[in-house]
């Protein structure tokens, strides 16, 4: 007979998603297991060698104020960091961090090794079962090859661009996970027999290079920022040796041969025809839908501080060898590259994510959780946010409490989740800070203001971090009271620093003690004043859109009962199955007179409580 071992949760795959999702269930207390087909690529980065950016450097700093891994381990790692958008206002700002790749996948495997409750096996998982009635059909474990049986409650899966994957270089296709490891097919299938709808993306990653090989000169060279912004809140500075990044640009004699090749290129045509990332798109796919460009921009990205292997962002192909080597040849600085890795694209099963609860899970299955590229996301931020909230309400669930579920109005983490089970996704989702109306509220350097108080109350933050925060409440409240009761003439200094032409170190020339305060607070202070006028009429909106969310929908509704409620309606309602009238709102193809209708039907039958998840 195989062995059996038993956990509370058991998380299927060591990427960013799974490690954050293991990491926070077991921080909570649960016994988890975290099983993947290689321990030596966990949290590994499969494509590019950074963190953060637009929209994305926000969820890091989302992630690291409910205790998650992802800020410390690339403050730690990191190699260069920049803030992008600092011609914008503070909201738009994007942390970002080139990190050392084998450096910052050893840190994670070493904190997932050292983390209490928290068991790491190399295993392959096979198959899900699960127990209760078939119409209900509830969690009990995992089988691996072999035969052996994970028995667990909750399952959080997070099996990335593995399940049923594809790869293709030019005109060759062959099953892979990733280039160089095997994909899985007994977790798709096991999906399919639960009665989940899976459908098809796919994506696409660069070229590696050697160093050694890049004419530098013909490059113009990107340092980082003088001062690092670290992700954390518990890193106080920054003071590694920075290294470069360069910048070259593709050229007409390039897109001539890209075009005269594209009836090689799977992500184009031929074999591979699910949707790609928009915002992230092939080189191919880039000469094609931008004609009028003579050139786009290329980064030369190192990938470590021990290693010569440059990342070429914004050369992601699937075009044949011999193509990839034409297009280094004929870029500046590129003549004499050699080339490490070709890039390829893959193509994997995902998940449709309108079958989640918000709390990420599923509808159909109690106890099955998923976070990351199975819910159609691209990217390790998206996936480890997802992963963080997964196994944190794999644990409430197990603890018999509420979930964890973030709102619009509270973190990207929120938007991002609503976005996917609301409105689902037609291409692999990317977070912008775009999507987020309440934007000015949901700024990184208030990340942990916003969540770091919800994390301590379900058992997601230290002490530390929970002993830090406070100091730096207290530093704020004590730097608002000076705010308010100093002045300059007739005006208190925080009527002073709403002024857009009045900096922070102005004041403090004036008054010493604003000096005393730290750059973080004064940088949060100094935003929270100059968006004043635009935040209290956000939070109007919010305490207006709260108000319509209170009227909750029972996750049981029979839509087919509401008179007058279009067809199409009911159709796209009972597919989602909103928890409340402002998430209804949110569908796809819900007008105003749907909600008038159904709020007037839910007011008729007495209208429920707001429903959690």
């Amino acid at each position: 007979m195989e062995p059996t071992y038993d956990f509370d949760v058991v998380v299927v795959g060591g990427g960013h998603a799974g490690t954050e999702a293991a990491l926070a269930a077991a921080r909570m207390g649960a016994r988890t297991a975290l099983l993947t087909d290689n321990l030596d690529t966990v949290a590994q980065m499969s494509c590019n060698p950074a963190v953060g950016g637009v929209g994305k450097g926000h969820i890091v700093r989302e992630i690291d104020a409910l205790g998650g891994a992802m800020g410390r381990t690339a403050d730690r790692n990191g190699i260069q960091f920049r803030v992008l958008n600092r011609r914008k206002g503070p909201a738009m700002h994007g942390p970002r961090a080139q990190a050392d790749k084998a450096a910052y996948r050893q840190e994670i495997k070493r904190r997932c090794e050292a983390q209490p409750n928290l068991t790491l096996r190399q295993e392959s998982v096979v198959d899900l079962l699960t127990d209760g009635p078939p119409g209900a059909p509830r969690m009990a474990g995992v089988r691996v090859a072999g035969g052996a049986v994970y028995r667990a409650r909750a399952v959080v899966l997070c099996s990335g661009t593995f399940m049923q994957g594809m790869l293709h270089v030019g005109e060759k296709s062959m099953p892979g996970g990733r280039m160089g490891e095997p994909a899985t097919s007994g977790i798709s299938e096991a999906l399919r027999r639960l009665g989940l709808t899976l459908a098809r993306f796919k994506t696409c990653t660069p070229p590696r290079v050697n160093g050694r090989t890049i004419d530098f000169d013909r490059t113009e060279p990107q340092p980082g920022d003088a001062r690092p912004q670290p992700f954390s809140f518990l890193t106080g500075r920054i003071d590694c040796r920075q290294l470069p990044c360069y910048i070259t640009y593709t050229n007409e004699t390039v897109h001539a041969l890209v075009r005269a090749n594209l009836h090689r290129a799977p992500m184009h045509t031929g074999p591979s025809r699910s949707a790609e990332p928009r915002y992230c798109p092939s080189v191919e796919t880039k000469i094609v839908r931008f004609p009028e460009k003579t050139r786009h921009q290329l980064f030369l990205e190192p990938e470590g501080r021990t290693t010569h292997e440059f990342y070429l962002n914004g050369l992601p192909t699937s075009l044949p060898r011999d193509v990839q080597e034409r297009i280094l040849h004929d870029t500046a600085g590129l003549e004499r590259a050699e080339i490490l890795r070709y890039g390829y694209a893959i193509e994997y099963d995902y998940v449709p994510p309108q079958q989640l609860f918000r709390r990420l899970e599923t509808k159909r299955v109690g106890g099955l959780f998923l976070a990351g590229q199975i819910n159609g996301t691209t990217g390790y931020e998206e996936a480890a946010g997802q992963g963080l909230l997964a196994g944190a309400n794999a644990a409430l669930a197990l603890q018999g409490k509420s979930p964890l579920v973030l709102g619009r109005d509270q973190a990207y983490l929120g938007v991002m989740i609503d976005d996917l089970v609301t409105r689902g996704v037609d291409e692999p989702y990317r977070m912008f800070t775009s999507r987020a109306e309440y934007r000015l509220l949901l700024r990184h350097d208030n990340a942990d203001r916003r969540l770091t108080p919800l994390g301590r109350n379900v058992g997601l933050v230290c002490d530390e971090r929970w002993s830090r925060f406070r100091a730096k409440q207290a530093e704020i409240a004590r730097a608002t009271g000076l705010l308010g009761q100093l002045r300059i003439g007739p005006l208190t200094l925080e009527q002073q620093l709403r002024r857009p032409e009045t900096s922070w170190s102005e004041l403090a020339a004036r008054h010493p003690a604003l000096g005393e305060i730290s750059a973080e607070t004064a940088a949060t202070l100094s935003s929270d004043a100059k968006y004043a006028g635009y935040i209290v009429r956000q939070e109007a909106e919010i305490a207006r859109q709260r108000r319509f969310a209170e009227r909750g929908i029972p996750p049981d509704f029979d839509y087919t009962t509401v008179s007058h409620l279009r067809a199409e309606a009911r159709e796209q309602l009972g597919r989602v199955r909103p928890g409340d009238l402002a998430q209804a709102g949110r569908i796809p193809g819900i007008t105003p007179a749907d909600l008038s209708v159904l709020m007037l039907h839910l007011q008729s039958r007495g209208g429920g409580q707001r429903q959690a998840g």
